[in-house]
C-alpha cells in the first residue's frame, strides 16, 4: 500500500492497518458531519483490531468537551483498562488539540496517527504537548505518525462544505504534514513514570469505596442527568418535574 509524500514527489509504503484504520476515521468524519458536527473522526485500534471509535458529539449534546478523540480513549478504557492502552494506536482525522492531547499523553497510549494537522491549535505544531518529553509529567512520549491519508481527509473538509472548506484550508487551520518514510516515526521517549501513575497512586485507597454522594440529602442523584428530548440533550429530574407541574396548571 502506497500514500502519496508530501513534499517528497514519490510515494512511500504505508502500513495497510494504518492505512484502514485512517479510511474508517474519514468515514466517520463524514458520518459526523451530516448530523451537523464538523468532519472528524477518530478511533482506537490494537493490532488491527477497532477498540473503540467515535465522532464528535460537541453539536448533539452541547459540550465543547466532546472530542471525538476523548469520547474514543473513555469507551476504550472501559472496554480494555487503563494498561493495555499503551499497545493501542488513536487515529484521527485531524491533529488532536491541546485538550485531547493531553488526555492522550495521560491516558498512556502508545501510538497516534492523525491525516491533517492543525498549526493553529494543534496539540503537537502548536503545543507540542504530545512530543513533551519531560520527566516525571507524562512518561513515555507515543510514536507520532502525522499525515496518513492527508489528501483523503481533506477532500472529505472539501466535498462536505466547499466554500466552508477552502476558507479554512486558506486561513491555515488546516495543512497536509509531510508523511514520515518507515522506520522514521518519532520514537517514544525513556521516561516510564507519568501523572496518571501519580494520580492512581493518590486514589488507590478510595477504589474499593463506594462513590460518595457530593450533594447532600441524595440531592446529586435527584439532578442526575438521563438522555430525553429529540435533541439528544440531558434534562436534569429536577427541570422535568417544574416542567410537568407548570403544564398542569
Amino acid at each position: 500500500m502506497t500514500d502519496e509524500a508530501q513534499g517528497h514527489g514519490g510515494t512511500l509504503d504505508i502500513d495497510p492497518i494504518d492505512t484502514a484504520m485512517m479510511a474508517r476515521c474519514i468515514e466517520l468524519s463524514r458520518i459526523g458531519a451530516a448530523v451537523g458536527e464538523l468532519p472528524i473522526g477518530s478511533l482506537i485500534a490494537r493490532r488491527g483490531q477497532i477498540i473503540a471509535e467515535s465522532t464528535n458529539e460537541i453539536m448533539r449534546l452541547t459540550d465543547e468537551s466532546r472530542h471525538a478523540e476523548i469520547i474514543a480513549i473513555a469507551r476504550a478504557r472501559n472496554l480494555i483498562g487503563d494498561d493495555a492502552l499503551s499497545e493501542c494506536t488513536l487515529y484521527s482525522t485531524v491533529e488532536p488539540c491541546p485538550m485531547c492531547a493531553f488526555c492522550i499523553r495521560t491516558a498512556g497510549l502508545g501510538r497516534v496517527a492523525f491525516a491533517l494537522g492543525s498549526p493553529v491549535v494543534g496539540g503537537l505544531s502548536r503545543w507540542n504537548i504530545l512530543g513533551d518529553d519531560r520527566r516525571f509529567l507524562f512518561g513515555r512520549v507515543p510514536e507520532l505518525l502525522p499525515g496518513l491519508l492527508a489528501d483523503e481527509a481533506h477532500r472529505a473538509w472539501i466535498e462536505l462544505r466547499p466554500i466552508t472548506g477552502r476558507a479554512i484550508w486558506l486561513a491555515g487551520f488546516l495543512s497536509k504534514p509531510k508523511i514520515k518514510a518507515p522506520g522514521s516515526a518519532s520514537p517514544r521517549s525513556r521516561y516510564r513514570f507519568s501523572l496518571r501513575k501519580l494520580i492512581s497512586l493518590f486514589l488507590r485507597q478510595y477504589k474499593s469505596q463506594p462513590a460518595a454522594d457530593p450533594l447532600p440529602d441524595n440531592a446529586g442523584k435527584k439532578l442526575r442527568c438521563d438522555a430525553a428530548g429529540k435533541d439528544g440533550r440531558a434534562q436534569p429530574a429536577a427541570i422535568r418535574a417544574g416542567l410537568g407541574s407548570r403544564n398542569q396548571a
